[in-house]
């Protein structure tokens, strides 16, 4: 048995008995957007996915497991995250839930953590939460620099978080670095000069924060454009804390996702929904700062491509849990438990511009999760139990 993809013949292993398989294929199973087969069974080659269908009719394999009734999605995958990092925030996060509000300047504190630390520790560091992201279904992540906010600690970030994924995103431009407080300018030509050429080589993308307290539009414009000179695409945190330009930036640069998206005029959302550039919402940020909730339903209802991320970061938002993000989707910002799962994983997939992940196709990338539960819609209807109870990546199984 070979796939259609070319990739090399390997070990084959089906999943049969498998209660509700979402493939996030609408031309298969019910001809939903998730493609869901009934009674279905799913084959393994190497690393890809061979074939789906009916378990009664799934061909003969070297080796098979059975599900035992229970549901197999796509492996979540996790376009935005902050996972370099040394130290937490418990106290900042305990006076905020004490009535304190959260600005972009609270992630001075991680800076100096990070700087501080040695590479073995923030490798240590990135890698405990990788499987801690891992035991809960996550097959592919994004992680960003943005901690170090120097020529040498940022380009360190990106080197080992380049070690753990192809995902990688140099966040120079997280805020004006506390060394040049009272020169802004100064600090946007280091981050579009010296810092971009040692860390562009260990990049795929350029990321900006675009808010007040942070990068206006002007500032996160230079820095995108010269990003795209270096061979780096635009990422943009746009419109978490207020209106402003990060949207329309985004739009206008063809970033492949603009995140967070809480604070969307009208001319927003149409510009999301006639471009290319993928809403990525992150909803256990609004969670941990109490602040309002991104509108997914607004997004939706005018035909913007939506993900879902976990945002990952010891300030903010620190979880490593995709499914508590959908139930909170779910929950309180007006996604239908299939919209969600679909967000959080061919979303993510199309907020990375990647078509070999976040669906579960003939010669996808066997990245694929089995839930203790007969459908995807226990994630949001049973939130906060551990469901996830198997993981396979790139065709092995790792959980």
């Amino acid at each position: 048995m070979s796939s259609t993809t070319g990739t090399t013949t390997g070990t084959t292993t089906v999943i049969t008995n498998i209660a509700s398989l979402v493939t996030n294929d609408p031309s298969l199973g019910d001809g939903s957007t998730l493609g869901l087969i009934q009674d279905a069974a799913v084959v393994i080659e190497g690393d890809r996915i061979a074939w789906t269908g009916d378990s009664r009719k799934a061909p003969a394999t070297d080796n098979r497991v059975d599900a035992g009734g229970r549901a197999v999605i796509p492996g979540f995958v996790d376009s935005h995250s902050h996972l370099v990092f040394a130290g937490d925030r418990t106290q900042e996060f305990n006076a905020r839930m004490s009535g304190r509000g959260y600005t972009a300047g609270g992630i001075r504190t991680t800076v100096a953590a990070t700087r501080a630390a040695s590479d073995e520790d923030l490798e240590r560091n990135l890698t405990h939460y990788l499987h801690e992201a891992l035991r809960q279904g996550t097959t592919t992540f994004e992680t960003k620099s943005g901690y170090g906010l120097t020529v040498e600690d940022e380009a360190r970030a990106l080197r080992i978080a380049a070690a753990h994924t192809d995902e990688v995103t140099y966040l120079g431009a997280h805020i004006v670095s506390p060394d040049y407080a009272d020169d802004p300018a100064a600090y946007v030509a280091l981050v579009t000069g010296e810092m971009l050429d040692a860390c562009a080589p260990y990049a795929r993308w350029i990321d900006v924060f675009c808010e007040k307290g942070a990068f206006d539009g002007d500032q996160a414009r230079a820095i995108l454009t010269a990003g795209k000179a270096k061979g780096l695409h635009p990422r943009v945190h746009a419109n978490q804390l207020s209106y402003g330009p990060g949207v329309q930036l985004a739009v206008e640069l063809d970033a492949a996702s603009a995140d967070h998206c809480t604070h969307l005029t009208d001319a927003d959302v149409e510009a999301l929904a006639n471009g290319r550039t993928v809403a990525t919402l992150l909803p256990g940020a609004e969670f941990s700062t109490r602040a309002e909730w991104p509108d997914a339903r607004r997004l939706l209802d005018a035909g913007v491509t939506v993900a879902l991320s976990t945002d990952c970061n010891p300030g903010s938002s620190f979880t490593s849990s995709v499914p508590f993000c959908i139930a909170l989707a779910v929950r309180d910002m007006g996604m239908t438990p299939d919209e969600a799962l679909w967000s959080a994983t061919a979303g993510g997939a199309a907020a990375l511009r990647r078509e070999d992940i976040g669906r579960l196709t003939v010669g996808a990338r066997a990245d694929l999760v089995l839930l203790d539960a007969p459908s995807h819609v226990h994630l949001a209807y049973r939130p906060g139990v551990p469901l996830v109870t198997g993981v396979w990546r790139r065709g092995a199984r790792e959980i």
